[in-house]
């Protein structure tokens, strides 16, 4: 996401390099890629102007910091009004006093509605908070299926009356439901609409009224652009929504609809879906997704999907298997799945900062090589993968692997090669050992000794088994 803008924010940042101070003159040509980089994305022309308008003005009185670049200067006032465009903070989920919350989920045919429910009920059961979906979409054919096939994945309830039943009935039959059942939160997925179906738009109203919801989000197609800004304007102005959850925002590389939604509408993004996945909802920060923009990563959000993926317990064995050498294909394939349940290798790369310069082509082919590799893992018998030694001296072992992976013998010998090479890296790393440098305690004066006096680059200067030996020769020339 973003991939479009990223790149021509790059060149703006360029026309400010060589300069020693931000000028109305110089900081013209950066504001021209700025504004061409924002439509290209498909912002709204509204958000641009205000947004150009906004960094103008801050640019031009901002204080020249010691040892800042003018460039560098320039990112920070632009990462802090991308900031203030999509609303500054993250705004949670709201709360009911007393149980349950109701969430009304409302939007467009073909936005990825009932989706967005079944991901947004299993955001809230990894936050310890019980849910209920509510089938109420009786127009859609197999719209009530789908729910129940997604709720069943997740392991959350679904309630629903069938399609002979008023939507309005249904909606409220379910709060009922959750009430008597102590569920926390109830979600009621409804049918999509257009705006301009006074018919359908008037029953969203009556459920509404009816059920008196808590939250109204409108679930928004981030590939409609700046469209989607407007549109949630029109909800807003009929309905009356709290917030938006932008989808397939993995889809779209421009991404000017994150950028439009709030300042357009005035109501704030929540959350956003990054991918098809069931688990790919994401809370919505704007500080995060500007760093992005900018190529700047994500580390928190990183970290955060670590967490949740990895068992504490399972990671301190893990570490002890790589500084004792144990770590084995067993082990690999097992990181390889967890690395997938995070999400895809290129999203993942991504959130780490300086990696936005990858192509897709380069992300794809590491995807490639992760799947090749699994397969080769999985021809192997339960002894190979537990011990890749027996793999490096026997050449028939390897030939029965490539032929049951459907790779060749060379291939499947680079894997072992490559997997060997990485776990002594691995293990003398742990140790504090990084090769190129020397190893521990001797650092760039080599071994794993510890530097001694008078060594070069210690206090004292030379190595003083040289010094003695240049006192030698100067010794005997003198004696001729």
């Amino acid at each position: 996401m973003f991939d479009a803008l990223a790149e021509r924010l790059e060149g703006a940042w360029k026309k400010l390099r060589g300069q020693d101070k931000i000028s109305e003159s110089n900081i013209q040509e950066a504001l021209r890629e700025v504004r061409r980089a924002l439509l290209e994305a498909d912002v709204n022309l509204q958000v641009v102007k205000e947004f150009i308008a906004e960094v103008e003005a801050k640019a031009q009185g901002a204080e020249v910091i010691s040892g800042v670049r003018p460039a560098q200067q320039f990112v920070k006032i632009v990462h802090d009004e991308l900031v203030a465009v999509m609303g500054e903070t993250n705004v949670p989920l709201a709360t009911a006093d007393s149980p349950p919350t109701i969430v009304l989920m409302a939007g467009l045919q073909g936005t990825g509605k009932t989706t967005a429910s079944a991901k947004l009920a299993l955001h809230l059961r990894k936050l310890n908070r019980s849910a209920l979906l509510v089938a109420t979409d009786i127009y859609r054919p197999a719209a009530i299926d789908q729910l129940l096939t997604l709720g069943k994945q997740i392991g959350v309830p679904v309630f629903q009356m069938g399609t002979g039943t008023d939507p309005v009935e249904i909606a409220r039959a379910g709060v009922e439901r959750a009430k008597a059942d102590g569920v926390d939160t109830v979600i009621i997925d409804t049918a999509g609409r257009l705006q301009i179906d006074q018919e359908m738009m008037a029953e969203l109203a009556r459920i509404k009224q009816t059920v008196k919801p808590h939250e109204t989000l409108l679930v928004v197609d981030a590939m409609t652009g700046q469209e989607a800004a407007s549109l949630t304007r029109t909800f807003h102005e009929r309905i009356g929504i709290t917030g938006a959850i932008l989808t397939k925002l993995d889809g779209d590389s421009r991404g000017g609809a994150a950028l439009s939604v709030r300042r357009v509408s005035g109501a704030p993004i929540k959350f956003v879906g990054v991918g098809e996945k069931v688990e790919a909802l994401q809370p919505f920060y704007p500080e995060r997704m500007a760093s992005r923009i900018l190529g700047m990563g994500d580390v928190v959000t990183l970290v955060e999907k670590a967490a949740e993926a990895v068992d504490l317990s399972d990671a301190e064995k893990m570490q002890e298997k790589i500084l004792t050498a144990k770590f084995d294909f067993t082990d690999f394939l097992k990181q390889m799945r967890l690395m997938k349940n995070m999400g895809s290798l290129g999203g993942l790369i991504k959130l780490i900062p300086g990696m936005n310069k990858l192509t897709d082509d380069q992300l794809q082919q590491g995807e490639a090589q992760l799947k090749q590799a699994e397969a080769m893992i999985n021809s192997m018998t339960p002894e190979e993968r537990r011990n890749p030694d027996l793999l490096a001296g026997t050449p028939g072992r390897r030939r029965r692997i490539a032929r049951g992976s459907g790779y060749s013998e060379a291939e499947v010998s680079k894997l072992v090669t490559d997997f060997t090479k990485m776990r002594t890296l691995m293990q003398q790393m742990g140790q504090g050992q990084f090769p190129g440098l020397g190893g521990t305690g001797g650092g760039p004066w080599g071994g794993n000794r510890p530097p001694q006096p008078g060594w070069r680059g210690y206090p004292g200067g030379a190595n003083p088994q040289k010094k003695k030996k240049k006192e030698k020769k100067k010794k005997g020339f003198g004696t001729l």
